[in-house]
């Protein structure tokens, strides 16, 4: 039978210690749920004596949340302790987390106590805490710098004195994988009374090392985790929840460890914490980044295209990503472009293709991204792809203090011959001149288009400088671009979306 590692996530207390990370009581209770149902078995929901407003999430979260433990920290002080109690005593599985330094250096410079004085205040913490329920974690804080004899000596005082979790924290992200499996190790081998305890890891990335330290102290014995969404917390973060949980996941013959954690709730939980805390996840980052299942490399697309066990191993829909993307770019291959080409609707010749793809390469080497409109242009030969099928007329818009925003537009709908075939003029209201103007162009052109991406920059200074509109759409389930320019703001915004409008219509009118 496998072991389990239970999970204590602590993104609503470290996580929201990072700089500008802080969410209000509505937004921690949209975590919290989150987090219940990706399956954490503890949520460490805040510091209850540190704000009333701490005090009132955590007691919040702990009458709603039913499933998971709620977690409430605190100081080895009986004041901080009776806060946490009144905050967490409506949770169905209450615990009381008591930290309190055991390096030498925050004993001395930090607390300026002695070692024996901070023993007789750790296991009178947890004897007071024990008065108001079981489920006592105690965190010897700075574990991953303190003397191994002291912190073995600690942790037996503290089991004996009730505490059934404890916490070997690598605080400031100190400590090497080797180094921090082996102290687990030794307090299981050294410890008498460690079999009464579960032995939980805290672990910072100041060295990029959190998650590998955390793998190595499961390896050596360690069956609680705590860690964060996405990582985020005090200065370089925490140890990532989302890594770990799919280390053991995709490794399950290495560790043999079961977990509670449901892996296809992790990207929707990653996402919804990155929004709420304002911290964007890095591109690049493990199982969560934009880029995790993306391939632009000619020679991974072709071994995905072939088998995608050969680039991925995990599929997206196992942490709740629909599918991998295969980014066209410079370093693209045939096989990924051809395919895109049988995507948007073309069939052609191998000569044609490959001649397409040349274009393609050319074009690649100016651009980033290419997109589907890319495609579709080069991969018309005459004007038809470009010309336009709607044609902006006329458009005035409206807005002010007291105004709803209105906008007007007429709109040439254009023959083969490029002459008007039909006039039309709608108006619409909007929240914005702009997207008034959007509302009356969708009217007049009867296009279902989806704004998906908006943005604006300008390119000349003064303050009759030019604006430049840049958007993309979405059109049956295809991406279409559109750039405008203009040194009226609203005129450069209908400009960009009615050349995005064109382009959709020119790939719907070629299929």
């Amino acid at each position: 039978m496998k072991d389990k590692v239970l999970f204590f996530d602590t993104t609503l207390r470290d996580g929201e210690q990072s700089p500008g990370a802080s969410m209000n009581l509505k937004e921690k209770m949209l975590v919290a749920n989150q987090l219940e149902a990706l399956g954490v078995d503890i949520i460490e929901a805040g510091f209850p004596i540190s704000s009333p407003g701490d005090f009132e999430s955590v007691k919040t979260i702990a009458q709603k949340i039913k499933n998971s433990s709620i977690a409430g920290l605190c100081r080895a002080s009986q004041k901080d302790i009776s806060c946490c109690w009144d905050a967490i005593k409506y949770s169905k599985k209450p615990r009381i987390h008591i930290f309190l330094a055991t390096s030498d250096l925050h004993i001395e410079k930090k607390l300026m106590m002695t070692r024996a004085k901070v023993l007789d205040s750790a296991v009178k913490s947890i004897k007071y805490a024990k008065s108001f329920c079981k489920d006592i974690e105690f965190s010897a804080e700075d574990a991953g710098r303190s003397d191994m004899d002291y912190l073995c000596k600690v942790i037996e005082a503290v089991i004996d004195a009730g505490a059934l979790t404890v916490n070997i924290p690598d605080t400031v992200g100190y400590t090497i994988p080797n180094e921090y499996g082996d102290k687990i190790a030794i307090i299981r081998k050294t410890v008498p009374n460690i079999n009464k305890a579960v032995i939980s890891v805290h672990c910072h990335n100041d060295l990029g090392l959190a998650v590998a330290n955390s793998l190595a102290a499961i390896e050596n014995g360690a069956r609680q985790v705590e860690c964060t969404i996405n990582g985020i917390g005090e200065r370089a973060g925490n140890a990532s929840l989302e890594e770990i949980a799919m280390a053991l996941k995709v490794r399950p013959n290495y560790y043999n460890i079961q977990t509670s954690i449901k892996s296809k709730e992790i990207y929707k939980t990653s996402k919804l914490v990155s929004k709420l805390t304002g911290i964007a996840v890095q591109v690049n980052k493990a199982i969560v980044g934009a880029n995790a299942f993306a391939h632009e490399a000619g020679i991974h697309q072709d071994g995905m295209l072939k088998s995608r066990d050969t680039y991925e191993i995990m599929h997206p829909a196992d942490i709740g990503v629909p599918e991998s993307s295969l980014v066209l770019g410079k370093h693209s291959g045939r096989h990924a472009f051809f395919k895109k080409l049988k995507e948007l609707g073309y069939k052609l010749n191998d000569k044609d293709s490959l001649s397409l793809f040349e274009k393609f390469k050319v074009l690649a080497d100016k651009k980033k991204v290419i997109f589907d409109d890319d495609i579709v242009s080069i991969a018309e030969e005459n004007a038809a792809s470009t010309k336009e099928i709607f044609s902006l007329n006329y458009m005035s818009a409206t807005s002010g203090t007291g105004t709803i925003p209105t906008a007007t537009v007429r709109i040439s709908k254009l023959n083969e011959n490029n002459k008007p075939a039909e006039i039309i003029q709608e108006a619409a209201c909007g929240v914005g001149p702009v997207d008034a103007a959007y509302r009356a162009i969708d009217k007049a052109t009867k296009m279902d288009i989806t704004l998906i991406d908006y943005s604006i920059k300008a390119v000349s200074s003064g303050e009759d400088a030019l604006g430049e509109v840049f958007l993309k759409t979405k059109y049956k389930g295809l991406i279409y671009s559109g750039k405008g320019t203009s040194i009226d703001i609203v005129e450069a915004s209908a400009k960009a979306y009615m050349q995005a409008i064109n382009k959709a219509a020119n790939m719907s009118k070629a299929q």
